[in-house]
């Protein structure tokens, strides 16, 4: 235990016995024990904690997995590959605002 022989610990006892006192001695060796049981409570609990973020890191990244496997295989199956999407989304896209440009060029005029 922390290299501490028999001998170092009844030195360490009787320093504590003179200094501390033999009145106060059992309080401090219970507090002691409280705070080290503290500490043991709360590195187990950061250690779950660390334990439960590794496990979600490793669904998250097997989610990605799956999601990309998914899109592959809608893309395989409609017969397009990402390219062409974003091709037809560009021509969508230019495609609306075109049409918008012509209704605000049509709205004021017909009016007046």
């Amino acid at each position: 235990m922390f290299g501490i022989g028999m001998p170092e610990m009844l030195l360490i006892l009787a320093i504590a016995l003179i200094v501390i006192g033999p009145k106060k001695l059992p309080d401090l060796a219970k507090s002691l024990g409280r705070a080290f049981a503290e500490f043991k409570r709360a590195t187990s609990e950061l250690k779950e904690s660390l334990e439960i973020d590794d496990e979600l890191k490793d669904i998250k990244t097997t989610f990605n997995g799956m999601s990309d496997e998914i899109k592959e295989a809608i893309n395989v199956k409609a017969g397009t590959e990402p390219e062409d999407q974003n091709v037809s989304a560009d021509f969508d896209k230019e495609k609306s605002e075109n049409e918008i440009k012509d209704k605000d060029l049509e709205s004021p005029l017909s009016d007046g």
